[in-house]
């Protein structure tokens, strides 16, 4: 197998192992699911603080503040995901940023806080569907995106930023993902949700350019090194927390 094989079929098994370990605690709910995505919260602050350059002691003091609100949002155990943990999401913001004077990395609070409140909510609030909608869209786009950019080529969609991506991509993925959340609703996914699915898979996409944007800055290949052929969590998520806050106040609009 050549390298580049080799590579691809890292790349595979890796994404795999990743979905199915979602799949599972998306199942499972509860305390389950929560811990798997404040897991990845506190992974994704590290990485961000990575990006920003911060200091070590910076770096841990981002993710301890992170861990107050991840913390509160433990459905059964604490108050869950509600304006108390959004307030202390925005408190430990203002407290980096205070405490650092690097409002990059006060950012990366809300940047990564608000995906993983908006995860938990979801789950709890509106179930199982509703959320495997919001994450699986993501995975439809992405799909879609790459086969369709491989396939057809074509005109780049943000070169200086992201050479690889083109229109072509940008479109097969918006595709893809419309498909996806068309085939859920004869399973009860609320159709104006299957309706805005395209408009958020366009957000996704948003996502994985704005990290990208974030590390030709900051200089580096990847966020981190944690999942072979991927890079670091934050590579992975990038496109479902730019999605999730979306999904989530779109819910939250359509149970009014």
């Amino acid at each position: 197998m050549t390298k580049r094989g080799s590579e691809l079929a890292t790349r595979v098994v890796v994404g795999v192992a990743l979905i199915a370990l979602a799949l599972a605690a998306l199942w499972v709910g509860g305390l389950g699911f929560w811990l798997l995505v404040v897991v990845a919260g506190v992974l994704m602050m590290g990485e961000w603080a990575n990006l920003a350059h911060a200091p070590e002691g910076q770096k841990r003091l981002a993710q301890y503040a992170l861990c107050v609100p991840l913390a509160i949002l433990a459905p059964g155990l604490a108050a869950g995901p509600g304006f108390l943990a959004l307030g202390l999401t925005i408190g430990a913001a203002f407290f980096i940023g205070a405490v650092t004077r690097r409002p990059q990395l006060a950012g990366g609070a809300l940047y990564i806080g608000l995906p993983v409140l908006a995860l938990v909510l979801l789950r709890e609030q509106f179930g199982l569907l509703t959320t495997f909608w919001a994450m699986a869209l993501v995975w439809a786009c992405d799909t879609g995106a790459y086969f369709a950019g491989r396939a057809i080529g074509g005109p780049k969609l943000a070169p200086a930023i992201s050479p690889n991506k083109t229109w072509a991509g940008f479109l097969g993925g918006v595709a893809a993902a419309g498909l996806f959340a068309a085939l859920l609703v004869p399973f009860g996914l609320a159709l104006p949700l299957a309706l805005a699915t395209p408009v958020l898979a366009a957000i996704s996409q948003a996502g994985d350019l704005f990290e990208s944007h974030l590390k030709r800055v900051a200089g580096v290949k990847d966020s981190g090194n944690l999942l072979p052929g991927h890079g670091g969590v934050l590579d992975r998520l990038d496109g479902l927390v730019a999605v999730a806050p979306v999904a989530a106040l779109l819910a939250l609009v359509l149970a009014r």
